[in-house]
């Protein structure tokens, strides 16, 4: 490939981008902030002030439309599959409010026991094998495990569950239309969130998927499909971006050893936040334009096409001093993987310490490891960055 084609073309479905979009932002930063993709009909905002004043403004940024540029999920019916996501204020608060106490602290700090119960489960046997996937085999699941127990999803369909999320965030080389097989996976998860709702109108428990068959909105139930919705965004936003993050995490630290040795001797907050800034699962989000505006000396028109790149923003030198070195003692609260404004993640502190405890207990139990780059496989997502497969050998603590 071309130095020019890495440096001058900004494609969300491209293999090319997945593979390292960094020298691609580094370009559009400085020579184009204000990036057009004629081919794909969509403006690209790259550095972090125009990304974090967009999030900051929903009125002018709106999510109407939905967060994908995919030709069959963007539109004014997006909230079907995308929940409050593809909602503004106040419908869009009125749905997150539905969570009641989940996610907020109180709640978050009384499930870090259990996160570390569901880790040790499944990192223990994974570690005395000696060879496993990191990706795969604990860095999604632990995160999937969470939020399955959360919503009430029995244990034994939980696998199931995972590998069709992953399927549904699959975008083949250069399109921007789901396949076959993505349409399939969404359609069996359609069919399993039904049943579950069913099964807990019948029987309610006490998990998410209960209260929210019990809440209301206006005095008035959630209808299936809403439900449906919901269920699709929690569980696979939490295997989609948290899991793809400790992946990440591992990735990096296998790079730099320095920065291997103090994650595993105990420096897993920090360095699950640096990767966070450094390298985003959360690459992209899109949003429609709801009047004329000037950008970057460009008039754009309402209803243009925005694509916001956090993971560019947090790279951006004007906002970070030397943001393309990875370092631990770096001041983590700037970045804007979890979005901003109304729309900033309602998972965000649960992912953190899902992040924080997977790395720990893999410094409690690995004193060093390897990875197998050439096996490797990353995902290929316009929206997530990370590994579908990261195969490491472990050297376990005495």
């Amino acid at each position: 490939m071309a130095e020019s084609e890495v440096l001058t073309v900004y494609d969300p479905f491209s293999y090319r981008i997945h593979e390292d979009p960094y020298p691609t932002y580094a370009w559009m930063r400085e020579h184009a902030p204000l990036y057009r993709n004629d081919e794909r009909d969509f403006w690209a905002l790259s550095r972090y002030d125009d990304v974090l004043d967009a999030l900051r403004r929903p009125g002018l940024y709106s999510s109407r439309n939905g967060i994908s540029l995919e030709s069959d999920l963007w539109g004014p019916d997006s909230a079907k599959t995308s929940s409050f996501l593809a909602m503004d204020p106040p419908d869009h608060g009125k749905m997150r409010r539905l969570m009641g106490a989940v996610f907020k602290g109180r709640w978050v700090q009384s499930m870090e026991s259990r996160v570390r119960e569901l880790a040790r489960a499944r990192l223990e046997p994974l570690v005395e094998r000696g060879e496993f996937d990191f990706a795969g085999e604990f860095a999604a699941t632990l995160p999937n495990d969470v939020m399955c127990e959360v919503m009430g999803i029995p244990a034994a369909d939980r696998e199931l569950i995972r590998a069709d999320n992953d399927l549904l965030n699959h975008c083949e080389d250069g399109s921007e239309t789901r396949s076959g097989e993505t349409v399939g996976a969404g359609l069996r998860l359609a069919v399993h969130y039904v049943g579950l709702i069913n099964d807990k109108r019948r029987r309610p428990g006490d998990d998410l998927t209960s209260a929210l068959i019990a809440a209301r909105i206006d005095d008035e139930p959630l209808t299936d499909s809403q439900l449906v919705a919901l269920l699709f965004l929690l569980v696979s936003a939490t295997n989609e971006s948290t899991g793809k993050l400790i992946g990440n995490a591992w990735y990096h630290a296998w790079r730099m050893p320095d920065v291997r040795r103090a994650g595993l001797d105990g420096r897993a907050r920090e360095w699950g936040n640096e990767t966070l800034r450094y390298d985003s699962p959360s690459q992209m989000m899109a949003r429609t334009l709801t009047a004329d505006t000037d950008l970057h000396g460009t008039r754009l028109p309402a209803g243009a096409r925005i694509a916001l790149l956090p993971a560019s923003a947090n790279r951006d030198d004007r906002a970070f001093d030397d943001p393309d070195r990875f370092v631990l003692d770096r001041d983590g609260g700037k970045h804007i993987s979890f979005g901003y404004g109304p729309h900033f993640c309602l998972g965000a502190a649960l992912a953190q310490v899902e992040i924080t405890v997977a790395l720990a207990e893999a410094g409690r139990l690995i004193a060093d490891y390897d990875l197998d780059m050439a096996a490797a496989r990353r995902v290929h997502s316009p929206h997530q960055r990370g590994f579908s497969y990261l195969p490491t050998s472990v050297v376990a603590r005495r």
